[in-house]
């Protein structure tokens, strides 16, 4: 399972849905916070600091392979590559 921590205005989150789209990927979608960095949902921004250890979006766990990634250009490069 695919699951995306992310800013519906950000566009590095932005990028990412995209991809995911576009390759017909289902996943889950979290938003922890705004770009800015206010805190939208405490349970969810907590879980993304303690899965990935940073405050960062957009991020992307994928629970099948085991595997976490922060930057858009590394997360939709990883999507290409596995997914597409």
């Amino acid at each position: 399972m695919l699951e995306l921590y992310q800013a519906e205005s950000c566009p590095h989150s932005t990028e990412v849905r995209e991809k995911l789209s576009e390759l017909g990927v289902s996943y889950v979608v979290h938003n922890p916070r705004l770009p800015g960095g206010d805190v939208l949902n405490e349970h969810t921004h907590r879980e993304m600091t303690e899965i990935g250890g940073e405050d960062a979006i957009p991020f992307l766990v994928d629970t099948d392979r085991e595997e976490s990634l922060y930057e858009s250009e590394e997360i939709v490069d990883y999507l290409e590559n596995h997914y597409g």
